[in-house]
């Protein structure tokens, strides 16, 4: 009998870094803080660390919105 394979446990729906989420978009950061500021653009969460993520389902969601447009 064979040993059973560990595999990583992967979220269903990950947090993204924000630089990954801005090229993704298309934009730089300075775009990104003039639309947090405007109330536009995907929510984020801030982390304790002070990093920024967005959860994929939300970036997917604002760019099929994007595409709609």
């Amino acid at each position: 009998m064979s040993a059973p394979t560990r595999r990583r446990h992967t979220p269903a729906d990950p947090w993204l870094d924000l630089s990954d989420a801005l090229v993704e978009i298309g934009i730089t950061r300075a775009t990104w803080y003039r639309w947090r500021n405007r109330g536009y653009g995907p929510e984020a969460k801030r982390t304790q660390t002070g990093r920024i993520r967005v959860r994929r389902s939300v970036l997917d969601a604002f760019l099929d919105g994007m595409d709609a447009a």
